[in-house]
């Protein structure tokens, strides 16, 4: 099976490419030049790789949560790319991908979610695949809720910016990545997972975009 995969959820941009059980990728932080780079990085790993776009079974994408237009420009572009073959695409979590980038077994996920808010999920691995204890959801750093026990690793940019949300083992500095997401995209691809293209949809979990006026100015 080969596949592209994007990540664009957080600063960072991402791009892989899953070739028979082997991984090229392209990482770059962004900031807002997402949708500048995508389509470029696919290419030069489609060069690298030495096949054509029309080798391609299948797309993934990183679904979110995490930055609004973001995801909408992974989901564009695994869209724009599956429509043209009607190829399967299939979304993967954002914080799922985050805690595949951890390596730990049980970690709660947690990404800045800006407005003073965090996007978080409680994640284990059991039988190869990872299950949610806390979906996924955005609440305040305060609000925050551990699941128990004192085995969970935190990873994630909302360690960064909020501190360690009352966790002993931290590691911020841990992006969710195309490679995390084709790693967990395979076996899903491979077991008949995808969907049409016109069904794919990024989990934004939040529906605010920004602050009124009004809330700024009472802040």
């Amino acid at each position: 099976m080969k596949f592209a995969a994007f990540e664009t959820s957080t600063e960072w941009c991402s791009v892989a490419l899953w070739l028979d059980g082997e991984i090229l990728s392209l990482e770059e932080r962004a900031g807002n030049r997402h949708g500048e780079l995508v389509l470029p990085m696919l290419d030069r790993l489609v060069a690298a790789a030495g096949i054509p776009l029309a080798a391609l079974d299948a797309v993934a994408f990183g679904a979110g949560p995490g930055s609004f237009t973001g995801l909408r420009i992974a989901c564009g572009v695994a869209q724009g790319l599956a429509f043209a073959r009607a190829l399967p695409v299939i979304g993967i979590s954002s914080l799922e991908a985050l805690a595949e980038e951890c390596g730990a077994a049980r970690v709660v996920a947690c990404l800045d979610a800006r407005m003073r808010e965090v996007y978080y999920a409680a994640i284990e691995k059991t039988g190869g695949r990872w299950q949610e204890l806390i979906p996924a959801r955005c609440a305040a750093p305060a609000a925050v809720t551990l699941p128990p026990g004192e085995s969970w690793i935190g990873c994630g940019n909302g360690f960064a910016t909020y501190g360690s949300l009352g966790l002993a083992n931290v590691i911020a500095d841990i992006h969710p990545s195309a490679v995390a997401v084709a790693r967990l995209a395979a076996p899903r691809l491979a077991a008949g997972e995808g969907l049409d293209a016109a069904l794919a949809a990024p989990a934004y979990v939040r529906d605010k975009v920004a602050f009124t006026v009004a809330e700024r100015n009472s802040r």
